[in-house]
């Protein structure tokens, strides 16, 4: 069985995750209620002419992936694999207005055709001239989690040496009033709006488009090895130690091993004791890191979540901004990412250093 090594990372996000080593340019934002994103310059890496005719999600996903494929120094790809929640959700919403607007006639299907969820996934194969395995998954908040799953078991089972991943979602105006109204997103004019430590419901938005190259052998630019990837739809608070004590079990491992744990905090009172419960008893001694306090919320928030990770093994280094605890330890081998997202889509990732 073939290990999987990430070997390249592109990310676009609410910071400055491109042009940078690691955060060191980012900012905490706790006044907003849904953080817009850091945008590159497009037009360096896709064509002027076809720009406008691209839904914000594919345009953030041909930077990320480009900016990945560049580091890894990668031409030929055996897959793309994506995940993604909502899609490509602005251009469903432009194509339901003008149903509505021009009462189901004379509609162009430009937006139809580009609202779909593998648009990000068809957008890149054409752009890399790839014609090889390309599958986007759109499993709520494990879309990525289910497209890295599939990803390592393709390299494991060695019907891949190259795989190219995303984590994509986007933010549109009418789908962010609607999670408004149905108390998803917190309250306007109510901040600050810290993430942790937060007495309120609902999380502060956000959009970004996450990209990996997972190969099956280790270069000089590695960052870390993927060892396993576990999810589970539902489960009780007091269940979750014993998942993931089953989960590092499995990988010959213990709680004493984890060097760092990455929580997916993301403010809601109702659903953070999730990982304060962990924080607080079973990681108290382990360095504890967050993330969505810079990238906001969404379903593929998560591969945010991976870049951090893969981040600190490469440099050994947890910036202040992102530490719960601010626990320190001399090397971060093995490191283990939680999250879920209203108590359900619970997912477990364990990477190493290699």
């Amino acid at each position: 069985m073939k290990k999987t090594y990430i070997n390249g990372i592109g990310c676009i996000s609410a910071q400055k995750t491109f042009d940078t080593v690691f955060l060191e340019e980012a900012v905490l934002e706790e006044n907003s209620i849904v953080l817009p994103l850091k945008k590159p310059v497009y037009k360096d890496f896709i064509p002027p002419v076809a720009i406008r005719r691209m839904a914000k999600g594919v345009k953030n996903s041909m930077v990320a992936s480009a900016l990945a494929l560049r580091e890894a120094q990668v031409e030929n790809i055996d897959a793309i694999i994506t995940g993604t929640g909502m899609g490509c959700i602005e251009d469903s919403e432009k194509f339901l207005t003008a149903i509505l607007n021009n009462k189901e006639e004379f509609l162009t299907p430009t937006s139809f055709i580009q609202s779909t969820h593998n648009t990000v996934g068809g957008q890149v194969a054409l752009g890399l001239q790839c014609k090889a395995y390309n599958v986007t998954y759109v499993n709520g908040s494990v879309s990525f989690e289910s497209a890295l799953l599939d990803a390592k078991m393709k390299i494991d089972e060695e019907e891949a040496v190259a795989v190219l991943l995303g984590g994509i979602d986007e933010i549109s105006d009418y789908t962010t009033s609607l999670f408004k109204l149905a108390g998803f997103i917190k309250k306007e004019n109510e901040g600050p709006y810290p993430v942790l430590n937060s007495t309120s419901k609902g999380v502060v938005y956000g959009e970004g488009a996450t990209f990996f190259v997972l190969e099956d052998k280790k270069r000089a630019q590695t960052y870390a090895e993927v060892l396993d990837v576990e999810l589970f739809n539902k489960l009780d608070i007091d269940e979750v130690e014993d998942k993931i004590i089953a989960f590092l079990k499995s990988n010959a491992l213990e709680i004493g091993d984890v060097d760092a744990i990455i929580l997916g905090y993301n403010g809601d009172v109702e659903y953070d004791t999730f990982y304060k419960n962990l924080s607080e008893n079973t990681f108290v001694n382990t360095p504890q890191v967050y993330y969505k306090q810079l990238s906001g919320e969404y379903n593929t928030a998560s591969a945010f979540g991976l870049f951090v990770g893969a981040k600190i093994i490469k440099n050994q280094n947890i910036p202040s901004i992102i530490s719960v605890n601010k626990m320190e330890k001399s090397a971060y081998k093995n490191i283990l990412l939680y999250n879920q997202y209203r108590g359900i889509d619970h997912s477990f990732t364990l990477i190493s250093r290699c």
